[in-house]
C-alpha cells in the first residue's frame, strides 16, 4: 500500500520525524511544504518560494518570501531584496532591494550584507558609498562568506572606501581562495605569480579555471600564454 495522502497541517504535524522526512523527500513533498507554508511555518514558506522560482513562477514566489519576511525571517528578507534587484516577479527596484537587504543584514545575514555592499559600491538604490560597501563586505567576510572575502581584498587592493593595503588584500584573497571561490583563487594566483611563486600560482590558476566562468578560464589562459607556468596552470 502507498502512503496515505496528507490532507492537513495537523496530519503533517502528527507524523513522527522519520515519517515527516519521508514525506518531505517523496512525491508529495510540494503539497506537504505548501500545507506547512499556509500554516505559517517560515522555513516552509521560504522553501516553497524557492521551489516556485525554480518552476518559473517568480510572482507567487515573491509573495511567499514577503510573507516570511514580514514575520522576521532574515533569509526571506534577503530573497525579497534579491527579487527586487533582479526583477523576479516584480519590476526592478534597487531602493526596495536595499531596504530589504538592510533589514536582513542588520540581523546578521551574510548574503544580505554582501548584496547590500554591492549596492553601495555601485550606487544602485542608495547613494554610492565605498566605505559603507567595504564595511558590509567586511561583516559578511567575518562570517566566512567567500565572495565577500574576495571583495574585501579588492577594496583593500584598490583603496575603495579604505586605505590601500596590499598585504591585507593578499591575506583576504588567500582566505577567499581557500574557501573555494574561483575569483578569489584567480586573484590569489595572480599575486603568487607576480611574486615569483609559480608552482603555487599554477595550482590556484588551475582551480580557478576548473570552477570558474568562461571569462576566468580565458584570463587563466592569458596568464599561461605569457608565463613559464603555462603547462601547469592550463585547465585539465
Amino acid at each position: 500500500m502507498g502512503r496515505p495522502l496528507i490532507r492537513s497541517f495537523a496530519e503533517l504535524s502528527a507524523l513522527g520525524s522519520a515519517a515527516l522526512a519521508d514525506v518531505l523527500s517523496g512525491p508529495d513533498a510540494a503539497e506537504a511544504i505548501e500545507l506547512a507554508a499556509r500554516a505559517g511555518v517560515q522555513a516552509a514558506q521560504l522553501r516553497l518560494g524557492r521551489h516556485l522560482l525554480d518552476q518559473g513562477d517568480p510572482a507567487t514566489a515573491l509573495g511567499w518570501f514577503m510573507t516570511a519576511a514580514r514575520d522576521g525571517d532574515a533569509e526571506a528578507m534577503n530573497m525579497v531584496g534579491r527579487c527586487h534587484e533582479e526583477g523576479w516577479g516584480t519590476p526592478i527596484d534597487y531602493a526596495a532591494a536595499a531596504h530589504w537587504y538592510r533589514k536582513a543584514a542588520l540581523r546578521g545575514h551574510d548574503w544580505a550584507q554582501y548584496n547590500l555592499g554591492h549596492l553601495y559600491l555601485d550606487g544602485r538604490g542608495v547613494f554610492p558609498d565605498r566605505s559603507l560597501a567595504y564595511g558590509w563586505y567586511r561583516r559578511s567576510a567575518a562570517q566566512g562568506h567567500p565572495r565577500a572575502m574576495n571583495l574585501v581584498a579588492r577594496c583593500l587592493e584598490e583603496g575603495w572606501g579604505v586605505p590601500r593595503n596590499p598585504k591585507a588584500a593578499a591575506y583576504w584573497y588567500r582566505r577567499s581562495a581557500e574557501a573555494g571561490y574561483f575569483r578569489g583563487q584567480y586573484n590569489h594566483a595572480t599575486i603568487l605569480a607576480r611574486s615569483g611563486r609559480e608552482d603555487e600560482a599554477a595550482m590556484w590558476f588551475r582551480k580557478a579555471a576548473e570552477g570558474g566562468t568562461e571569462a576566468v578560464r580565458l584570463a587563466v589562459e592569458g596568464w599561461a600564454a605569457v608565463r613559464p607556468i603555462a603547462e601547469t596552470c592550463a585547465p585539465q
